[in-house]
């Protein structure tokens, strides 16, 4: 007996399926095996053969088809006897079904370049007292895996944490130490302690350390309100009853380091803050004067292996010890 289409059936089998475009949106319930078994019997037009080109059983493959034929409530083709021949559908289905198996190839070797480093991107926010922490690390990863794009957001801890939790960024490198959030996984790259920052010409260039009674003396250009080390800093002023003499606020640690090297004013940084031969950082003594750096990412988030690689280099910079 010949199962053909009737007059429409077609029509409205392409503008069921075919209109909404099958390799992108689909609601039919049919797997990628039965799309490769029915293109391997359009292709050979008899089911034995292409049952044993694809290493199955002939009833096998005939029980594929037919599901998906059911599925798409349409049949394939025409069976006559032995023989088979497509049917108007089964023309019209092929090339959409040859497409979607493509697709689908495509996909498997996009997620294994992606799984290798050969392509894909992460989104990096970092806090700016940590910015010359990331900048070796950056161009080794880039040299390394240079098909991976790599997004870096430079901002305050609290807008880099707002970004993280909305989903804008991968990681996020802070000083914020407070694990005080579930959804958040916290890890600790290195430790660094907070420096009073002075010019190499400073008669104070040579101490060792210094306290937070003498800092107070001293007139301060400091990071601007909202910035963790800002923070950080004031509550431990705070907890000793002190005041310290603040003249000047401003939001970015470049021309905070710039000013400092007039010889007019100082300011208190994590020593892994400054990378500059024209100054000087002093350990400030006291409870709390060492803050932890750490790798902030969302807990149920997948963890890229792009952002895991670039995490373990970070991690294992030789300048990232202890200091």
């Amino acid at each position: 007996m010949i199962h053909s289409v009737k007059v429409g059936e077609s029509h409205k089998f392409e503008k069921r399926y075919f209109s909404i475009g099958i390799i992108d949106k689909t609601d039919l319930d049919m797997e990628l095996r039965q799309l490769r078994y029915f293109l391997k019997a359009k292709e050979l037009l008899n089911f034995t053969e292409a049952a044993n080109a694809l290493s199955i059983s002939q009833s096998t493959l005939s029980q594929q088809i037919k599901q998906l034929e059911d599925e798409l409530d349409v049949p394939l083709f025409n069976r006559i006897g032995k023989r088979i021949s497509l049917t108007e559908a089964g023309h019209l289905f092929a090339d959409y079904a040859q497409q979607s198996v493509n697709r689908a190839a495509d996909g498997f070797l996009l997620l294994k370049d992606l799984n290798e480093l050969k392509t894909g991107t992460i989104r990096i926010g970092v806090s700016f007292a940590l910015r010359n922490v990331l900048t070796k690390t950056l161009v080794q990863f880039s040299r390394q895996y240079p098909k991976v794009k790599v997004c870096v957001v430079f901002g305050t801890s609290d807008e880099l944490i707002e970004k993280l939790n909305a989903i804008e960024l991968d990681l996020v490198l802070t000083f914020k130490e407070e694990r005080d959030d579930p959804s958040h996984k916290y890890e600790r790259l290195f430790s660094s302690p907070m420096t009073l920052v002075v010019p190499k010409t400073s008669e104070l260039a040579n101490r060792k350390s210094i306290t937070l009674h003498e800092i107070i003396g001293l007139p301060l250009a400091m990071p601007a309100s909202g910035y963790n080390t800002i923070q950080h800093i004031r509550e431990a002023f705070k907890r000793e009853g002190l005041t310290p003499n603040v003249t000047i606020e401003i939001n970015d640690i470049p021309t905070l380091l710039s000013i400092v090297k007039t010889g007019h004013w100082y300011t208190i940084l994590t020593q892994v803050s400054v990378d500059d031969s024209d100054l000087v950082t002093i350990p400030i003594e006291g409870d709390d004067m060492v803050r932890n750096a750490m790798a902030i990412s969302l807990t149920d988030a997948y963890p890229k292996k792009a952002m895991l690689s670039f995490f373990q280099l970070l991690k294992s910079d030789h300048q990232l010890i202890d200091r």
